[in-house]
């Protein structure tokens, strides 16, 4: 029996939210599954995507094959990066305890950076909301005054005066 990992629509109308599935290549989209082992929720910033790493894992080692999507999701997760490096101990290139360091540097990188992008989304909503909450903006700026200059202003009042012509 063919084992495909992959998305699994729930949610309403024009608002996803998906199951991560392992499924029977053969079922529906949104029909039977053999086993559910995460959520994918689009609509978030970023997407949230919560997943059992174990589970994904295993169905990975057994041999299921992701979609696209879902292909990202673990990539994006470090499923495939634990794939990789088990890989690796499994030839003797790197040692178990390297390959799990590794990881837990790579998942906590990840981490850090989703979570400054959540702050920075925070961030921009409270000021796109303190924007157009309604209320009228003073503007405390006010231009000083310009310097008068004595000089200049007797020297345009002489220019300026009309010649008398003598007519005779």
């Amino acid at each position: 029996m063919p084992v495909k990992l992959r998305l699994q629509r729930k949610g309403r109308t024009k608002a996803p939210f998906y199951h991560i599935v392992a499924a029977d290549a053969r079922a529906p989209r949104d029909g039977r599954f053999i086993e559910k082992i995460g959520t994918y929720n689009p609509l978030t910033v970023p997407a949230t995507i919560e997943i059992n790493r174990d589970r994904a894992y295993y169905w990975l080692t057994v041999g299921a094959q992701p979609t696209d999507t879902v292909h990202a999701i673990l990539g994006f997760k470090g499923i495939l990066y634990k794939k990789h490096l088990q890989m690796g101990v499994k030839k003797g290139a790197i040692t178990q305890e390297v390959a799990d360091e590794k990881l837990a540097a790579w998942i906590e990188q990840k981490e850090a950076a989703i979570a400054k992008r959540r702050d920075k989304t925070t961030e921009d909503k409270r000021k796109f909301d303190a924007a157009v909450d309604g209320n009228a903006k003073v503007r405390a700026k006010v231009a000083p005054p310009l310097p008068v200059i004595e000089e200049v202003e007797s020297e345009t009042a002489e220019e300026t005066a009309p010649e008398e012509t003598t007519e005779g």
